[in-house]
This record gives structure tokens, C-alpha cells and sequence, in this order.
């Protein structure tokens, strides 16, 4: 089981999305210098951080009030994968495994991903939490994933750059977590704590 953003597609996409493209309209729609709609977005932002909400197009939509899903339509040609993450795909694919995405991210941020990497057609099957209604940092979504995929905790191997993503899949029982170090190629690398990680998926095949 393999999380999207950050441990197969590199975060730097979202991150400037987030951080610049985003800040860029709503100053532009409100009037607000780029300076003041960062420091407002920021505190928004934070205040879902780890809900459904925050991954959700549709309500980032209503609450900036801006076209989110035509401005990451907009932006699809910079979507890109993670060093040796393809590589590592056809590897697992060659040894028969079992793969399966697992992702925060709304269906409609899925399908701009998609677009230009193909990626579900790696796959063997494909959730996104909105269809539990519940992230995947809640067991909620896990109780609903195991329905289902029916897949068994003690014979799965879970990987993502979320620590807190990665709590949960081990408070459910997921025998095996490895955190992504190196999710953004822009970015600092990501401390994990307790949990087993590499700087990228590709060192685990």
C-alpha cells in the first residue's frame, strides 16, 4: 500500500501550489498584497490540517472562494514523480505483488496527477479517502479500507511522508511502515521518529 503525494509523485508540486499559486489568486481576487494573503491562508490552512477538509478541492473552492480545481488543471504539466519511484513500481510489479494507492487526496487533485504520470495504470486498485468520508490519519478510514480491500495488516507493507499517517496505519496493525524522508525535492528532508524510513521509496526494492 503506497500513499501518493510525497512518497511516489514529488510534493514539490503541492507545495507550490499551496504556497504560492494559491496566495497569488486570493491576493489577486481580494486585493490583499502577497505578503498579507500568505499570513492569512497560513492560519487558515492550519486550522484543518490533519481533517478531510484539508485535502478537499471543493471545500478550499467555497472557503477562498477561487476556481482550485481549474488552477491545478492549470498547473498539471509540472507534476512529477519522485526519483526512482516508476523503477520501483515495475519492481514490485515483476515480483507479483499486490499494489494499491492509498491517498488523501480528493478525486479531483487524483485525476490532474494522474494526467501526466499514468499512475493509477500501475496499479492494482485505487482509494482515495474521500470515498470514507474520514482522512487517513482517523481509523475510521482504516476500518473502511479493510473493508474494502480485505487486505491483512500483518502481511502489508505501508508506505507515506505523513508521520502522522503513519501512526495511524501502525495503530491499526500495518506489520510494516516506512516514512518518505525526501518528499519534496525542494524541501528539507522529514524527520520520522520511531518509524523506520528512507530518503526515497525506491530503497525498498
Amino acid at each position: 500500500m503506497l500513499d501518493m503525494d510525497g512518497t511516489l509523485l514529488d510534493l514539490a508540486f503541492d507545495t507550490r501550489f499551496w504556497h504560492t499559486t494559491i496566495p497569488e489568486a486570493w491576493a489577486a481576487a481580494t486585493g490583499s498584497s502577497l505578503e498579507q494573503a500568505r499570513a492569512r491562508l497560513a492560519a487558515v490552512f492550519k486550522s484543518r490540517e490533519g481533517t478531510l477538509d484539508w485535502y478537499c478541492v471543493e471545500y478550499w473552492s467555497r472557503e477562498l472562494a477561487l476556481p482550485v480545481a481549474q488552477l491545478k488543471q492549470a498547473a498539471a504539466h509540472e507534476v512529477a514523480w519522485l526519483p526512482g519511484a516508476p523503477g520501483f513500481l515495475a519492481r514490485l510489479r515483476a515480483q507479483g505483488k499486490r499494489l494499491v494507492l492509498v491517498t488523501n487526496a480528493h478525486p479531483l487533485s487524483l485525476a490532474v496527477k494522474d494526467q501526466g504520470t499514468g499512475l493509477t495504470r500501475l496499479m492494482d486498485a485505487v482509494y482515495s479517502s474521500h470515498a470514507f468520508a474520514a482522512p487517513k490519519e482517523a481509523q475510521a478510514f482504516w476500518l473502511a479500507l479493510r473493508q474494502a480491500e480485505r487486505f491483512d495488516p500483518a502481511r502489508t507493507l505501508f508506505v507515506d511522508d505523513s508521520p502522522a499517517v503513519l501512526a495511524a496505519a501502525r495503530s491499526f496493525g500495518v506489520r510494516w511502515v516506512y516514512g518518505v524522508r525526501c518528499p519534496d525535492s525542494t524541501g528539507a528532508r522529514r524527520d520520522h521518529g520511531a518509524h523506520p524510513a528512507v530518503d526515497r521509496i525506491a530503497e525498498l526494492a
